[in-house]
């Protein structure tokens, strides 16, 4: 993987996987295709998985699956064709055509946007609102008495509340010492490609030119850049095209230290107003408002476009599953921890609306209304509904650590069937597990390709990404290719048919159940006999 490593004073790095691309580019070969026996690279074998489906003459039924995401892009040049469309609701006509509680919900529905367009950018860790609103009143209260009763009376929770503090305290000043750092590195690299660009225009960036080069002063600061990059990150490309993605990671970072600051760890921090429902009311369903795409739609249009982005267009990427399939956008994540309530009530609008496969990119510590989310999963799975998750990017055990919603309850028993959770693996075979990771022999079924993963961004452009949240909808891109082919399939059977037909390797064995990585075309050869038997 290329990586374009700046390092500051704190354990601070910034990881560049590749240049944005446009979507004039052609069809790209991405790795997490790879044929394993043929390059010994653990991709999912997804070009012979279609071959054998086009010889066995195998055609598919229009499918649908949604992503449950921070928002879809659903205009994207290789998404559009492919968005599922409501077809009993008019578009833009202010009334609920359908009946179904949600006005011109066309392409999906947002659970953490108001009635009045507004929408949720920005919230709190879950872990912070169970500090503020439930260890604060116990622990905290002006009645010294009864803090010191409930510490005596909530042991677990007290240690919970004291790791949290700290680790409130921690997260801020490590934030509010890199943001200004991060600062003036990005104005550095502004003012500098401000004048390399100005200087180099259209020319092509190479060891020659970048050789004649005599950089001023203030075009320093960005020439160091080049230093840390690897060649094949700015060879070949313009002065432009490197600030637009440098920049654009820089003004990442700043975002990302900001959220810390003013959300993720702001006790004070309070985004119901926005959402207008009525927080304590769980049975709560009718809020929000039609807009997939919201604020910030970059993680959810990646993770859509591995499942579905236009086949055969010639630009961007092939979605894995193919263009019968249609995606619901719901909207239920936020730059922050997502609420329970918004988590059952996507999973069940999905199912409503005919979703077969749900991908759920998205986790967290605590989970204090678990119980609604566990519900909607049961309805979710009585609808024949396969669910699909991430595990999660903490590097952690989750058999021990938590990564909700999880699919075992407090007891430690199974909630349903229907469900898978993947891990993230890499290209190289040696190393097969991603270093980011979280592993369970009992929690994580599948290992599936996360890292620099290619796929759609917002503004027509693409991108390579990490994390579990990319493994979770290759693999949802695999099931949907098996199940819209062998539609006599059952969701459990297709969950199966992903288990039984993994790629195995030893690096696995001990932190998943099945020890090794999705591969499609063994899956469509397993499929194929599991549908001739049940005909």
């Amino acid at each position: 993987m290329n990586k374009f490593w700046i390092t500051l004073g704190l354990a601070f790095t910034l990881s560049v996987s590749g240049l944005a691309q446009t979507a004039a580019e052609k069809t790209q070969e991405v790795w997490y295709n790879s044929d394993k026996e043929a390059t010994g690279i653990y991709g999912v074998n997804t070009e012979k998985a279609w071959q054998f489906l086009k010889e066995h003459n195998r055609k598919p039924k229009e499918f649908i699956v949604a992503v449950l995401d921070g928002g879809i892009q659903a205009d994207h040049v290789d998404l559009q064709a492919n968005m599922w469309v409501n077809p009993k609701e008019k578009a833009g006509n202010g009334k609920d055509d359908d009946k179904n509680g949600y006005i011109d919900d066309i392409h999906g529905w947002n659970f953490i946007g108001g009635a009045d367009g507004k929408n949720v950018d920005g919230d709190t860790l879950e872990k912070v609102r169970v500090f503020k609103y439930e260890y604060i009143p116990l622990f905290a209260s002006p009645d010294t008495a009864k803090n010191e009763a409930n510490k005596s009376k909530y042991p677990e929770k007290f240690a919970d509340y004291e790791a949290i503090e700290a680790e409130i305290a921690a997260k801020l000043a490590e934030a509010k010492g890199t943001l200004p750092q991060i600062i003036k590195m990005k104005d550095g690299v502004d003012k500098g490609f401000k004048v390399l660009i100005n200087d180099f225009k259209e020319t092509i960036v190479t060891e020659e030119t970048l050789g004649k080069y005599n950089p001023s002063q203030e075009a320093m600061g960005a020439m160091m850049a080049f230093g840390m990059m690897e060649k094949s990150d700015w060879s070949g490309k313009t002065m432009q095209q490197i600030y637009d993605f440098i920049g654009g990671e820089l003004t990442s970072y700043v975002e990302y230290f900001e959220g810390r600051i003013n959300a993720h760890y702001n006790v004070e921090f309070e985004s119901r107003g926005i959402v207008g429902d009525n927080y304590a009311d769980k049975k709560e369903k009718i809020y929000g408002n039609a807009d997939v795409e919201g604020p910030d739609a970059g993680h959810g249009t990646h993770v859509a476009g591995l499942i579905a982005a236009v086949r055969g267009n010639n630009q961007g990427i092939d979605g894995i599953a193919g263009n019968h399939i249609k995606i619901i956008g719901v909207r239920t994540v936020p730059n922050g921890d997502e609420r329970d309530k918004d988590v059952a009530n996507s999973i069940r609008y999905a199912v409503d609306n005919g979703a077969k496969i749900l991908n759920m990119s998205f986790g967290k510590s605590h989970s204090p209304e678990r119980d609604i989310v566990w519900e909607a999963m049961k309805y979710a799975e009585k609808k024949g509904a396969l669910l699909i998750k991430a595990a999660g990017n903490d590097n952690v055990n989750i058999d021990e650590e938590v990564h909700y919603p999880t699919n075992f309850d407090d007891k430690g028993n199974k909630v349903i069937e229907s469900l898978l959770t993947i891990g993230a693996s890499t290209e190289d075979p040696l190393l097969l597990k991603a270093s980011f990771s979280n592993y369970g022999k009992k929690s994580v079924d599948v290992f599936a390709p996360g890292a620099n993963i290619m796929s759609t961004v917002p503004h027509d452009k693409y991108k390579a990404e990490d994390g579990t949240s990319m493994a979770s909808p290759v693999t949802a891109g695999v099931a949907a290719l098996i199940w819209s082919h062998y539609p006599n399939l059952t969701a459990v059977q297709v969950k199966d048919i992903i288990m039984q037909s993994v790629n195995k390797d030893p690096q696995l064995a001990d932190i998943s159940v099945t020890g090794g990585v999705v591969d499609a075309y063994k899956a469509v050869q397993l499929a194929e006999q599991m549908s001739s038997k049940k005909k």
